[in-house]
């Protein structure tokens, strides 16, 4: 009756008011007698006026703006991701991507398309837009430096540092003396032009070296400490040599550069120690909140803004007010994670590709078309990698590094990635880089950051070192070795009670550990001490409490289900335990089963319909993840599936085949570590009179007769099932029992499933 009442009145207020707009309407037209009305006349069809409205609506600015940020970020991120499955940093493919939109290829093979999708009249939109997205990034930049950092290991990063911004600054102007003839925009001072060149040879890129250093582990290590520091040393000298190197620019002489250099410096104090301690109040007084109330980010987003307009009004770049801003946030851990939160995502993935596609529109390889161009783009990159990489790696054997750390040193001090791309874009804008020039120093960067990767290969080869890092207790010549790796707390600690159910007897000769991995784009290098602590402090508890002794293993990476199967592999594991969600049990019977999780195409998916890997898994009852760990792992692999596991008192296991006997041996383990009480399906249409089963179960009950038992299928009912705590099958038997609906399942607890 209420659905009738409401659709009524629906009807009758919508017709009613719709009728009295038509009649005001009508009526208005008796208005226009005696006005002179001009109404728009063609002689074109309504179809044509159509299009005509639709073409004209495509070239507005706000439409092409919109269509060129959706073109620039679907480009980006499939360069990206092509780039991080090669093991190189995801910047270098947005780099590429960018170039390719621009002259040099998209350009050159489809220049109507390139005209219609990037005319030149729209490009200061872009550059607007690019720019924004730089100072959210440099803002987010300054907030990963941890100068804690600074002060404990000060010393030698400080030498290596310098070291590796004189050396190459240095180089950088010897070789501006041999092409400023020819390469430097005329009207440009030498000086103008030598000191971007040096500055340009001495950046470093710190978010891709802190990326790199913990996707290889090297984090907790003394020489990714000595690295990281040397890296925020870095990066704050170079930004405020890149600030009096603007500033002598835009002054024409060093004399004239000083007034500017004061007023940078009366900036940095006001920063210090009038805009530092209030922020930091306000950070004490918001630190033990989850959210921060909008008003609060405010302040510090207008902090942001203010501080880079002032340094673009005195004439340093509008970039280092917003690193500086970023810098002295409050020295929160979960403060500064919040904020950069609010950032991040919308600077890196929507507006920095946006700065890396107007790069590229500006980076024309076509202007590099002779041998000698090509020369001397060479020793552009020769003396980059001189300067950076042997500067900093012999800086760093003087203060008592070995070679292998100090080559190592080098190598990452080398990366340039973005932050070169920054310093050649202020250049060529103050046109101070001629477009050759300009050309010839993006090549460099791409050439020094793609090198990194195969450089530290390289060393780690030749002094015989790897990266996968096996905490020292592992190495132990313990009889049984659990591996757990988990992405939340919940999960870990059903997969650790799991764990110590299976050595809960046997502490001496066996060992668990707890393994999370997070992807580095998560990560910063800032907190990565605090956010490990706050991942493992549930689990640590839990160990406690089960009286199990853990070991910790935590690491930043690229690639999750790859680094699972290495560490598994290197640390000889005897069993692997993932966790799969709890959304495969929810809705309908075996609907959900079949679907378990989104199965949404992606571009590891893809690729594996290349490879040919995709058929093993067609209809697999796995989400890609677990499918991508099952297919790597060569260490036997357990899969969990859990509905809140609690305890392994009561454990139900299937038998399907001659194939799943090797479940008998952890049905013995948790009988004799847990007590538990098994029972065993055997489907007798599958094991009937096999020897090694019969054999198998035959000791088993001698040994365990009193917590054992065995079922055959037509037993199975849901009183049953209900009071188990846990299920396990074999791999094989599980897909089977999947893709055969076997009606059952869908009343089963928690479930193990396990690849031999």
């Amino acid at each position: 009756m209420r659905k009738l009442k409401n659709t009524l009145f629906y009807l009758i207020i919508t017709g009613g008011f719709t009728y009295l707009m038509y009649w005001i309407v009508e009526q208005g037209k008796l208005l226009e007698v005696g006005r002179k009305i001009v109404s728009p006349s063609s002689t074109d069809s309504e179809w044509i006026q159509f299009l005509s409205s639709l073409f004209h609506n495509l070239k507005h600015p706000l439409a092409l703006l919109l269509i060129q940020i959706i073109t620039i970020v679907i480009v980006a991120r499939v360069f990206g991701w092509i780039f991080r499955k090669i093991g190189q940093p995801s910047v270098i493919g947005e780099i590429i991507a960018g170039i390719v939109l621009g002259p040099s290829l998209f350009g050159l093979y489809f220049p109507d398309l390139k005209e219609v999708l990037f005319p030149v009249e729209s490009l200061g939109n872009l550059q607007v837009l690019s720019q924004v997205g730089l100072i959210l990034f440099m803002f987010v930049i300054g907030m990963e430096l941890d100068l804690k950092v600074l002060k404990n290991k000060a010393n030698d990063a400080v030498v290596i540092s310098h070291a590796s911004i004189v050396i190459p600054f240095a180089l950088g102007i010897g070789l501006s003396y041999f092409i400023y003839h020819q390469f430097a925009p005329s009207g440009i001072e030498f000086l103008s032009f030598s000191l971007f060149m040096g500055i340009a040879m001495s950046i470093t890129a710190f978010p891709v070296l802190a990326r790199i250093v913990q996707e290889r582990g090297m984090h907790k290590t003394r020489l990714g400490t000595i690295v990281i520091t040397c890296a925020a040393a870095d990066d704050i000298t170079a930004w405020c040599l890149l600030a009096a190197v603007i500033a002598i620019v835009k002054a024409g002489s060093f004399v004239s550069s000083l007034y500017v250099i004061g007023l940078a410096i009366l900036y940095v104090l006001m920063m210090l120690f009038v805009v530092k301690p209030f922020l930091k109040r306000v950070g004490e007084l918001y630190a033990k909140k989850d959210n921060i109330k909008k008003s609060v980010v405010a302040i510090f987003l207008l902090t942001l803004m203010v501080s880079a307009y002032l340094t673009e009004i005195i004439g340093i770049h509008a970039l280092f007010g917003a690193f500086m801003a970023g810098a002295i946030m409050p020295d929160i851990a979960k403060f500064r994670s919040i904020i950069i939160e609010k950032v991040e995502d919308v600077a890196v993935i929507l507006l920095l590709p946006l700065f890396f596609v107007f790069t590229g529109l500006r980076t024309e390889i076509g202007l590099i078309n002779e041998p000698y161009l090509w020369k001397v783009t060479g020793c552009i990159i020769a003396v980059a990698v001189v300067g950076k990489f042997f500067g900093s790696a012999l800086a760093a054997k003087f203060v008592g590094q070995s070679w292998r750390e100090s080559l190592t040193i080098g190598a990452l001090m080398n990366t340039r990635g973005l932050m070169e791309l920054v310093v050649l874009n202020i250049g060529y804008e103050l046109g101070v880089l001629s477009p050759q020039i300009f050309t010839m120093m993006v090549i460099m960067a791409l050439v020094t950051t793609f090198m990194t990767g195969p450089a530290l290969d390289i060393i780690n080869f030749i002094f015989k070192t790897k990266d996968v890092i096996i905490p020292g207790e592992i190495t132990k010549n313990s009889k049984f070795k659990i591996l757990i790796s988990f992405g939340n707390n919940e999960k870990g600690k059903s997969l650790l009670r799991l764990a110590n159910s299976l050595v809960k007897a046997q502490p001496e000769s066996s060992n668990v550990t707890a393994m999370h991995l997070t992807v580095s784009d998560e990560m910063h290098a800032y907190n990565i001490e605090d956010y490990e602590k706050e991942t493992f402090e549930p689990i640590v508890k839990e160990s406690k409490k089960l009286n199990q002794e853990i070991t910790t293993i935590f690491k930043a990476t690229g690639d999750i289900e790859t680094d699972i199967a290495d560490v598994a592999f290197e640390g000889k594991y005897d069993l692997v335990l993932v966790g799969l969600g709890k959304s495969i049990f929810e809705g309908t019977i075996l609907g959900k089963v079949l679907g378990f999780t989104s199965r949404m195409i992606n571009p590891d998916r893809l690729l594996d319909k290349f490879k040919g890997k995709e058929g093993l898994f067609e209809n697999s009852p796995f989400d890609d993840r677990t499918r991508l760990i099952i297919s790597k792992t060569k260490t036997p692999l357990g899969i969990l599936i859990d509905k809140d596991l609690q305890k392994v008192d009561k454990v139900f296991l299937g038998m399907y085949g001659v194939g799943d006997v090797f479940l008998i041996d952890y049905a013995q383990r948790l009988m004799q570590n847990n007590n538990s009480e098994v029972t065993i399906l055997v489907d007798t249409d599958y094991t009937k009179n096999n020897f090694l089963i019969q054999n198998s179960l035959e000791a088993l009950e001698q040994k365990h007769g009193e917590k054992f038992d065995v079922f055959e299928p037509k037993q199975i009912n849901k009183p049953f099932l209900a009071q188990q705590d846990l299920v396990i099958f074999s791999l094989e038997t599980w897909k089977k029992l999947v893709d055969d609906q076997v009606s059952w399942l869908q009343d089963i607890p928690s479930v193990l499933i396990i690849k031999p």
